[in-house]
């Protein structure tokens, strides 16, 4: 299997050849070609030329060099779309992650997984400002999503290159690639890694983060449940506010019949009008979303769907169908 290593890379001058030196030693040992894809996110700490020094006497490391920093996300992004192997690694360029946890997991793979993420058992970070609120965030994420996962937070990951690429990361969304791949069909499976505390540099997170991951849940619930189908979301919605309205319409009439209520100083008058201004709006919502669902599947000339296995199929070489990628 040819693997691509994906490292996003933020002012990691001193641990960046260490780093190196461990995926080189680890990587000598394994079969088939491999290539380390190390992508810049905009560092200002003199990281560029190390990197720069590191793929002139390695061909195996290849750059890519942001022009300003994106974010993590964007970073993955970039590294996965230069790939070129079978399976592609992620790992953070800090060290934490243990290079020796690549060869184990990359036989998962070979057992018919498609996703392997780690889970950092025995984290080595601050209990208040790290592990806490991160054990909050995926207990929270985990309840959400329905996915089971003791850490998404952990970057070490190993994913069959063909399922990668089918994940769009934007935003922060990188902490949610077991969830969007597991949505895609890919077979994943939590395995126990190595953490170690960090060396050199300092964490590029803190616990504002948090707000991030929570407000990214409600996006990733949304994608999930109803990208594809959001007039079920937004008509739902449109229903409810309907059924409101009518039902205090229905009171507004008997309070004046039955009792003599000045409709006009009533509030469940009030509330007629608004529910049936938010029931209107929600189902405008929904068929809007429709539009541009649709046309979002267009524009990428894919579905919601996706295709494991063709057989006894002419070749796909020559043309791209929907819900069927292949790797690069």
């Amino acid at each position: 299997m040819n693997v691509s290593v994906v490292v996003p890379i933020l002012n990691e001058f001193e641990n960046l050849p260490l780093l190196h030196q461990e995926l080189a030693a680890v990587f000598d040992d394994l079969p088939g070609q491999h290539e380390f894809v190390l992508v810049d996110d905009g560092s200002t700490d003199g990281t560029i030329e190390r990197m720069k020094e590191l793929a002139a006497s390695d061909p195996r490391v290849k750059l890519v060099l942001f022009r300003r920093n994106y974010g993590q996300s964007a970073a993955m992004q970039a590294g996965i779309e230069h790939a070129t192997g079978d399976a592609i690694v992620l790992i953070d360029g800090d060290l934490q992650n243990d290079p020796a946890d690549v060869p184990m997991m990359l036989q998962k793979l070979d057992e018919g997984f498609d996703l392997v993420h780690g889970w950092r058992k025995n984290r080595q970070d601050a209990l208040l400002h790290r592990k806490l609120p991160s054990r909050i965030a995926n207990w929270l994420i985990s309840r959400v999503t329905g996915f089971p996962i003791h850490d998404l937070g952990c970057t070490l990951k190993v994913i069959r290159a063909d399922v990668a690429k089918e994940i769009e990361l934007y935003g922060d969304m990188h902490r949610f690639i077991p969830i969007l791949g597991h949505a895609r069909g890919a077979r994943s499976i939590e395995v126990v890694t190595n953490h170690r505390a960090r060396r050199f540099g300092e964490s590029k997170y803190g616990i504002g983060r948090t707000v991030r991951v929570l407000l990214d849940l409600v996006t990733v619930k949304f994608t999930l449940g109803c990208f594809d189908r959001p007039m079920r979301m937004f008509g739902r919605l449109g229903l409810l506010s309907g059924l409101t309205a009518a039902a205090a319409a229905v009171a507004t009439v008997a309070m004046k019949l039955q009792s003599g209520v000045d409709m006009t100083g009533n509030p469940l008058l009030l509330l007629t009008v608004l529910a049936t201004l938010l029931g209107a709006q929600f189902f405008g919502l929904g068929l809007l979303s429709e539009v541009v669902a649709r046309v979002y599947y267009s524009a990428r000339n894919s579905s919601h769907y996706t295709v494991r296995e063709r057989v006894n199929f002419e070749s796909d070489d020559d043309r791209v169908l929907p819900g069927l990628h292949r790797a690069a």
